[in-house]
């Protein structure tokens, strides 16, 4: 029998979803956090015998055949891109992105990620950092004696001063959109970088075609819905509790088979 190898690997798939899970719970509270969803694919098949293969001499087929499945796998563990919600902080540097799109961070190495993350701030230099010192790509410098700033919806950048009535523009934050955001590679620290199955990034200004907007004095929550979460929990509970029950049940079959006389 291969049901205990089949009931294994179910209990390995229920394991795994319940990891993914966790990770979602664990990040409910991370700012512009997308959820992540385990998918899975079954296994090969044993072809007892193959549907269509002829059963006899005057040409009968198999309708349907005898295929037995060997169990489950993880095929993908993708990200579940989803709107957030906005909640209201009032900081000049708190940005929410509502719609498609992503900021771009300059990484040390010199490589570009890509975040949804909009808690930003202002480091010595005045160039405007996220939470790890790195520097958006669109190397907005705000003056020292700048009184506030302001971001439009479109993404254009506004400083005031004591002594002008009238605001100076001193840059543009752009946003980065992509043919398949689930193709990300995550890096941790509400990181992406570009993958080939991403594809390329898109270079474009908050508001325009297919591109969201820029919320000034807004984060965006965590994309997390608490509720189905533990719903799913308690599914992949009961499905890996089905699944021990299966091992459960061949091993008594065999103990049975061992007291044959």
């Amino acid at each position: 029998m291969n049901a205990l190898k089949i009931a294994a690997t179910g209990m390995a798939a229920q394991q795994t979803r319940v990891d993914v899970i966790s990770n979602n719970i664990a990040n409910m509270s991370t700012t512009a956090y997308q959820p992540r969803v385990a998918e899975f694919a079954d296994l090969i098949y044993q072809q007892h015998l193959t549907p269509g293969t002829v059963t006899s001499q005057t040409g009968t087929i198999a309708p349907a055949g005898v295929q037995i499945g060997m169990g489950v796998r993880p095929s993908t563990v993708s990200i579940e891109v989803v709107q957030g919600p906005l909640s209201a902080t009032g900081g000049d540097l708190d940005l929410a992105i509502e719609g498609k799109g992503f900021f771009q961070i300059d990484l040390p190495s010199g490589e570009t990620a890509y975040t949804r993350d909009g808690k930003f701030y202002q480091d010595a230099e005045g160039l405007i950092v996220n939470s790890d010192g790195y520097a958006l790509s669109d190397n907005i410098t705000i003056p020292s004696d700048a009184r506030s700033i302001s971001i439009s919806l479109d993404g254009e950048v506004t400083a005031f001063f004591d002594n002008a009535a009238e605001g100076q523009q001193i840059g543009t934050i752009t946003m980065t959109v992509f043919s398949n955001p689930k193709g990300l590679e995550a890096l941790g620290g509400n990181l992406f970088r570009e993958t080939s199955a991403s594809g390329n990034p898109i270079v474009s200004e908050p508001g325009t075609e297919g591109v969201g907007t820029m919320r000034q004095g807004f984060l965006e929550d965590s994309g997390v819905d608490v509720v189905e979460e533990i719903s799913e929990l308690i599914e992949a509970q009961r499905g890996y509790e089905l699944n021990s029950k299966i091992i459960s049940a061949v091993d008594e079959m065999y103990a049975a088979t061992t007291r044959i006389r």
